[in-house]
């Protein structure tokens, strides 16, 4: 609650499981969070180091499904790394994610699939796709907005289900399994390697 008895807005962040560390966009909210102290904002940062404490500022590295969804649900803004499952999840429950996606020229990443495929869906305006610190702030404010505008209903509802284009995660799991498979390999050709 506010000092005037109204409900604060809420920011709720997702960098995702991967194991590279994304300090860039985990910086971005933290400053953002202390720029904006009228929010109350939930970052989960992964494998990132926490950000320094703030008054409205809830970090931690990991949480359950459940927790993940009332964040989701709860929160008047979502920002998401590149990844299929948490952008589809964040369009679920009524969100136009805000997304930064892991870029592998600043080592957050094994390759470019989260740029591309972030890129195809703000293409389809589906994702509102950011790059800067200082485009982040007017895209938080413009989420929320839009957000409040949705009727109640809509938000979780069929009506968001109904926006992500079929093939959207099926796409994407095929990108995170080409990763993977590429890990894999790389792991097996050092291995011989080592052999030798």
């Amino acid at each position: 609650m506010s000092a005037d008895g109204g409900v604060r807005p809420r920011l709720f962040v997702s960098v995702g499981t991967d194991h590279h560390p994304f300090d860039r966009l985990v910086g971005w909210v933290a400053d953002w969070a202390r720029a904006n102290p009228g929010w109350d904002v939930a970052l989960q940062h992964g494998r990132t180091a926490a950000p320094a404490a703030a008054p409205n500022l809830e970090a931690f590295a990991f949480c359950d499904h459940a927790r993940l969804q009332d964040l989701f649900s709860g929160s008047d803004a979502v920002v998401s790394h590149g990844g299929p499952a948490t952008i589809t999840e964040a369009r679920r429950t009524g969100h136009v994610p805000v997304v930064v996606p892991r870029d592998p020229a600043h080592g957050e990443h094994v390759d470019g699939h989260q740029v591309l495929f972030a890129g195809r869906l703000a293409e389809a305006g589906l994702v509102t796709l950011v790059a800067s610190a200082a485009a982040l702030d007017e895209a938080v404010r413009a989420a929320a907005e839009q957000r409040r505008a949705l009727p109640a209903p809509a938000a979780g509802g069929a009506a968001a289900q109904a926006a992500v284009p079929p093939g959207v995660h099926r796409v994407g799991q095929v990108a995170e399994a080409l990763v993977a498979e590429a890990r894999s390999s790389r792991r097996a050709r050092a291995g011989r390697g080592r052999r030798r």
